[in-house]
């Protein structure tokens, strides 16, 4: 269970307009070590100043290190393979499907996480991918930025970052070199990450800038901690820090998810929120993105909506975020979709924090998408939508729960 801890500065970022500058400006600025975790990594348009910026590090001797998820980012193009390559950039591409991985339960397995870190004194965590806010690999140019957010984070929780970071980094090396049956490079890349993690933390403790606020952050101290979801020891933390606050909820929850399919503890605790008198609005996808993830959240539509859940679609854009507001003063942002996929299959990380002019910023500009990109959903028209319509969405609902039984859960 996530429990804050203080002595944090923490800043908000909306969209890549805010994130990619933030992040190059930090790469740029790195003396000893850059991490750098994403599901998707283009080096079209924005995402081009990252991997200069990760070239860059590494041709001054900065130990670079960038991992990308297989779905996500099957290949890089040919001219990056070389430019990282020259420069030095240690570069991974996680668990790629190949022809035959989709019909293997056990390579669904995802890295989704959005994390950086950089000399151990600075950490980025959100739901923004490497990719630029008008490009959409599968739509093509958008009319609109994509809504999504990040945060960046100095304090105690960057060390959790980096140790995440640079162990999951180690397991993809020590898994490569044991296919190679070469177990002394295996035990080579152990002590090397160890030595790299020592470092960073003796960096960490010495760098004026680890202690300095961050620009556009609150002026004070926050309570802030690092949740992560992974397959061996943090199954269920980032769904279980939800439905603590939710179950806690005095007044208000505001959450806005891009696949929104929640479990049934999920559904039962924003019920019983809103049928004890609390204000439960949700900010979901209104454009069609994927068959899956849009179809299959219809379903769970009729019983928030009848227990007084307000439902509203953002359809400016893509709604690529994955936050959340609790009364105020708890708030998360992070890369973990309310949907099994996420909760059950990926590596997702988040941030929680709990200060009430970080969450205040966060509700803000959560209602202003609602009142200015967001359709409610009209409980009359839902339950009378098309024939079709609750067709598809009641076969893709049957083929999630069918997913997530294939993994030996149950949703």
């Amino acid at each position: 269970m996530a429990q804050p801890r203080p002595g944090h500065q923490v800043q908000l970022l909306q969209g890549g307009q805010a994130f990619f500058p933030a992040l190059v400006q930090a790469i740029e600025r790195s003396v000893h070590e850059v991490r750098l975790e994403t599901y998707i990594f283009s080096v079209a348009a924005s995402g081009e100043s990252v991997a200069v910026a990760l070239e860059r590090a590494a041709q001054r001797g900065v130990a670079v290190y960038l991992v990308m998820d297989g779905v996500g980012t099957p290949s890089l193009p040919p001219e990056w393979v070389t430019r990282f390559d020259a420069a030095g950039v240690q570069w991974r591409i996680f668990l790629p499907l190949g022809r035959i991985g989709v019909l293997i339960p056990n390579r669904w397995r995802r890295l989704h996480r959005k994390l950086c870190v950089v000399d151990g004194t600075v950490a980025f965590c959100g739901g923004i991918n490497v990719l630029d806010d008008l490009y959409d690999p599968n739509h093509g140019a958008l009319d609109a930025p994509r809504f999504d957010f990040a945060v960046r984070v100095t304090g105690p929780l960057v060390q959790a970052v980096h140790e995440a970071t640079a162990q999951f980094w180690w397991r993809l090396q020590a898994a490569n070199t044991a296919r190679q049956s070469d177990f002394q490079a295996a035990w080579r890349a152990l002590q090397e990450a160890v030595a790299l993690a020592r470092q960073a933390r003796s960096d960490a403790e010495t760098d004026k800038e680890a202690r300095a606020p961050v620009p556009g952050a609150t002026g004070h101290d926050i309570n802030a901690d690092l949740v992560l979801r992974d397959n061996v020891r943090n199954r269920s933390r980032i769904e279980r820090s939800y439905r603590k606050a939710i179950g806690e909820a005095q007044t208000e929850i505001i959450i806005a998810n891009a696949y929104f399919v929640p479990g049934r503890k999920l559904r039962k605790g924003l019920i019983h929120a809103a049928q004890r008198g609390v204000r439960v609005r949700l900010l979901l996808q209104g454009r069609y993105e994927y068959f899956l993830q849009y179809h299959a959240a219809r379903p769970v539509y009729g019983a928030l909506l009848a227990a007084g859940v307000e439902i509203h679609e953002y359809a400016v854009s893509f709604l690529h975020a994955k936050v959340a507001v609790i009364d105020g003063h708890w708030a998360t942002v992070g890369s973990s979709n309310l949907e099994p996929l996420s909760l059950l299959l990926a590596r997702e990380a988040n941030v929680v924090v709990e200060d009430s002019p970080f969450a205040q910023d966060l509700r803000a500009r959560l209602e202003h998408a609602m009142a200015h990109g967001g359709v409610r959903v009209d409980p009359a028209i839902y339950a009378n939508r098309p024939w079709r319509q609750r067709f598809l969405d009641r076969v893709a609902f049957g083929v999630m729960r069918i997913l997530v039984f294939l993994n030996g859960k149950r949703y």
